[in-house]
């Protein structure tokens, strides 16, 4: 499972739980929020789309514990529009 709780602006606390517990702080701008996903999905459930996605490409312990959004893109050049999808945009 994943847990997507605010914990400052713009900030994130991301739990997985899967199978070694993981505690991940991410950054969200509001800027890449809106390009990511136009608001028409909560800032959580991007984040949880976001991590199912990672996750189906590496284990939850290989994930930075502090990282942005954005990093993800510069890694993985197909995941915002994989991300779209998921989210039906």
């Amino acid at each position: 499972m994943i847990f997507v709780t605010m914990i400052g602006v713009n900030e994130f606390e991301v739990v997985v739980e899967k199978p070694t517990e993981t505690t991940h702080t991410v950054t969200l701008t509001p800027e890449h929020y809106q390009q990511l996903c136009g608001s028409t999905v909560t800032h959580e459930w991007l984040l949880i789309q976001a991590f199912r996605w990672l996750l189906e490409r590496e284990p939850n312990t290989a994930i930075k514990a502090r990282f942005d959004l954005a990093e993800i893109s510069a890694r993985f050049p197909e995941f915002e529009d994989a991300l779209a999808q998921r989210i039906g945009r």
